[in-house]
């Protein structure tokens, strides 16, 4: 019926069609020739109808099991996602953020003893704490050997707390003049200070109020430096992580022809990428926690703005810039120079990666000695600024 009027509705199917030709038996076409049926004459016969509903019933079921396998690979999203979302709020809202810090230098320390104790590289283990968390082991090589893991990993975590509580010390310590020079000379132009603060590698800004930077006596600025980081860093690598698992999904579907189950060996796959980029994740949060401090003029245009793509400032800056203003308003604020001109944003060069064991040739700066290391000693004297890739 058409506009709600009375009236009723037919449909007709053919043999022909692509349903009955996948689901219905060819039986029946031939059956009707021989009954005397003609082509184009209507056809209308129960074992025709059961037929019909035999067929449509296959292709409800087969989109039922279309519509449950897509809800199990999307199962296995849905956890990571919970997993990292709270994550994420935490460092929004500023709810255990304190803990998840600690949380996370504790399942570095860990993560790192273990690894190397079980391949018995002390020297790699030394190097990996320097790295990330910017300290030297709390235990000579002899003791690394012999002493329980456990023990090692409580050492290594205080030791790391202990390096992070000065970092924050000091960074409000060196923060906290400035901003009482601001306030006290144009306290009634401006309500807020935009921070830079560098890893040597990285820029970021921090946005602070400087009142309430006044009355926290510059402690809130780490409290701050810690949001901005952990959501930059958890949005950069949650989105490269999505595309991984997209190509993830198209690849598992080869699995059938080795007779296993795809869906299980996207669930395994899956687990090992979530846990690779948590732990790459942790490991970028944290170090650039343990080595942010004032940028020089020299950092700053020396700068790569991997990862955290945030524009450098030479120096420290106030505006009229609201704390829950959009990113892209606090950047463009942040990327005026003394003089309040817009700085011009260079492009992004994608160099080559290097990897970690690759033999590079630094040369030292001062004296002109060249050397020949692993890549991953070379970039520690390299960070120092007295030694540059050849």
């Amino acid at each position: 019926g058409r506009q709600g009027d009375p009236g009723s509705s037919q449909f007709f199917i053919s043999l022909e069609d692509r349903l009955m030709r996948l689901f219905g038996s060819e039986r029946i076409g031939k059956m009707m020739d021989r009954m005397g049926f003609k082509e184009g004459e209507v056809i209308q016969h129960k074992m025709i109808s059961k037929s019909i509903e035999r067929a449509q019933k296959k292709v409800e079921e087969n989109n039922f099991g279309i519509r449950k396998n897509l809800l199990e690979y999307d199962d296995v999203m849905n956890a990571q996602r919970n997993a990292i979302y709270t994550k994420r709020r935490n460092a929004l809202y500023g709810d255990k953020l304190d803990m998840d810090i600690a949380n996370t230098l504790y399942e570095i320390a860990e993560s790192t003893v273990y690894d190397y104790k079980e391949m018995d590289d002390f020297e790699g283990y030394e190097m990996e704490l320097i790295r990330v968390l910017s300290i030297q082991s709390p235990v000579l090589e002899e003791d690394f050997k012999k002493t329980d893991p456990n023990v090692i990993v409580e050492k290594v975590y205080l030791k790391a707390k202990e390096a992070y509580k000065r970092k924050s010390e000091l960074i409000a310590s060196q923060i906290l003049p400035v901003i009482k020079n601001v306030h006290k000379e144009e306290g009634s132009t401006y309500e807020n200070i935009i921070i830079p603060l560098t890893d040597g590698v990285k820029n970021t800004q921090v946005l602070a109020n400087i009142e309430e930077s006044i009355e926290a006596e510059g402690k809130n600025i780490p409290q701050l430096l810690e949001r901005n980081i952990t959501l930059g860093v958890i949005d950069s690598e949650w989105k490269d992580h999505l595309r991984e698992m997209d190509d993830l999904r198209q690849d598992v579907r080869g699995a059938q022809f080795e007779q296993k189950d795809p869906l299980l060996v996207y669930k395994l796959e899956s687990f090992k990428l979530f846990k690779g980029m948590i732990s790459k994740l942790n490991k970028e949060i944290i170090s650039f926690l343990m080595k942010a401090n004032l940028p020089t003029n020299e950092q700053v245009e020396q700068t790569n703005n991997e990862k955290i793509n945030l524009k450098p400032m030479p120096k420290l800056q106030t505006g009229r810039v609201d704390v829950n203003a959009d990113t892209e308003a606090n950047q463009q604020v942040a990327s005026q120079n003394q003089g309040g001109q817009q700085t011009k944003q260079k492009p992004v060069v994608n160099e080559k990666k290097i990897g970690q064991n690759d033999r590079v040739k630094i040369v030292n700066l001062r004296s002109g000695e060249t050397k020949e290391l692993k890549y991953k000693k070379a970039r520690l004297l390299i960070n120092d600024g007295t030694w540059q890739l050849v």
